[in-house]
């Protein structure tokens, strides 16, 4: 997620474009490797027992770690390509802050999802590889009896759209000019760790709708059910982000 900045005002590029459909293409891989990354390891590596009376597994720590580097190394592998958004809730935070191009936004958000779809695609198929396949979630978020500790609706709500927010005011100004080149990728990382600590017993963390779409998919009927509040508090959490960005920091330039 380096986030490009202010696009210059010239004729729009034909989706044939190659310039075009390369940006498409990294931001497909860039939220796959997002998706099997940090969803992969809460659906493997987070319950796993090991050996009886000693259990082994990364727990929330290791998979708010795991969604803070798929974004580290996805933004230096793929930033300098598409931007590396990887999330349509920071496609839409730019495009409101003015350092992204709104014309962009629909292909960058159907990328997203055909990548984290992609990834939850294989996470199930290799999943139900296991003895007496696979029954869970896949890491859906949810609220009320789906929350991992039982919070509300309203709880849930107020969760992940301020740390969308405040993700987005990250990446906004770790990526500004006035910023120190070169570290935005791991500002950005960190802070998504930093988010999933917070939230992963609240929601299962979403902070991006095409995540919690991919897992969705398979998570089952009260998953989708639920999917709507995944796709709209983050979405509200950017959109504020973006347009709140130039009133409070703008001014200190």
């Amino acid at each position: 997620m380096t986030a490009s900045g202010p696009q210059p005002a010239t004729k729009p590029a034909a989706p044939s474009d190659p310039a075009t459909s390369s940006r498409l293409i990294a931001e497909v891989i860039g939220t796959f490797l997002l998706v099997f990354g940090g969803v992969g390891t809460a659906v493997f590596a987070a319950g796993f027992p090991g050996e009886p009376g000693s259990p082994v597994n990364v727990g929330f720590l290791g998979v708010a770690l795991a969604f803070g580097l798929t974004v580290v190394v996805g933004a230096y592998a793929f930033g300098p390509v598409s931007g590396g958004h990887f999330n349509p809730a920071v496609s839409l935070g730019l495009a409101a802050a003015g350092r992204f191009a709104w014309r962009d936004v629909p292909g960058y958000i159907i990328a997203q999802i055909v990548g984290g779809a992609l990834a939850s695609t294989l996470i199930f198929a290799v999943a139900n590889g296991q003895p007496g396949g696979y029954e869970g979630t896949l890491g859906a978020n949810g609220y009320d009896e789906a929350s991992p500790g039982g919070y509300s609706l309203l709880s849930v709500g107020l969760t992940e759209v301020v740390l969308t927010a405040i993700f987005l005011l990250v990446i906004i100004g770790a990526t500004s000019k006035r910023a120190a080149a070169g570290f935005a990728p791991l500002a950005i990382g960190l802070t998504l760790t930093l988010i999933h600590l917070i939230s992963i017993p609240i929601s299962n963390t979403s902070v991006n709708p095409a995540r919690s779409i991919a897992s969705a998919i398979y998570g089952g009927g009260e998953a989708l059910a639920q999917l709507w509040a995944f796709i709209l508090f983050p979405v509200v959490g950017g959109l504020l982000a973006g347009w709140l960005f130039k009133p409070l920091f703008d001014r200190a330039r």
